[in-house]
């Protein structure tokens, strides 16, 4: 079977994208290495072909960070991950779009940040009365390709992955197009994506 991931022209595109000075990377320094209640979310346009690619901390999606351990937190990863294998339903389009999932890829992966960041997310957790196990801060991955029948029709995006994951409370949304990069934040006070003229 055909490893899932992203098409070459998306990650060309991401490569491209975030190397300019309004990077998600840049972003991503800004607000720190890990920070609860914010993911991202990359979105390649290609003719009529999409490909997103989704990350946020696992406490956003589970409820915790670590490798689960219990029989409670790994129903909570198996559900999560259920979830997310159905991106139409947690990132909704436009019907006269047209799209069907063609790929869907999941895991969870341990972030990757270096040991200051560590240590200072654990000071400032123990100072504001959130210390718990500094272990390794899982992050949840996902890849998606979708095919639409008119993907010049997808003008708006609704972020029903909000409802899904009550830790969730926003996404940096970069969108790469044939018209360039647009950056993007959602929240859960405002949960709907106007991408008219980036298209």
């Amino acid at each position: 079977m055909r490893k899932r991931a992203l098409s070459a022209f998306s990650v060309l595109l991401f490569a491209v994208a975030f190397s300019l000075p309004s990077s998600a990377e840049e972003a991503h320094r800004e607000l720190g290495a890990h920070v609860h209640g914010h993911g991202t979310l990359n979105i390649a346009v290609e003719d009529n072909r999409v490909s997103l690619e989704l990350e946020a901390p696992g406490m956003d999606i589970v409820g915790f960070e670590h490798a689960a351990k219990t029989d409670d937190q790994k129903a909570r990863v198996d559900a999560a991950n259920g979830i997310l294998q159905r991106p139409l339903d947690i990132f909704v389009l436009p019907a006269a779009a047209g799209c069907t999932v063609t790929s869907a890829d999941v895991k969870v992966e341990a972030e990757h940040h270096d040991h200051d960041d560590d240590h200072d997310h654990a000071k400032d957790e123990k100072a504001s009365g959130h210390d718990h196990d500094h272990e390794g801060h899982n992050q949840f991955h996902a890849t998606y390709e979708l095919a639409c029948t008119t993907a010049a029709q997808l003008a708006n995006i609704t972020f029903d992955y909000f409802k899904h994951f009550a830790g969730a409370q926003g996404l940096t949304v970069n969108v790469v197009t044939s018209k360039g990069q647009s950056k993007f934040e959602v929240s859960r006070d405002k949960p709907t994506l106007d991408l008219g003229g980036v298209l």
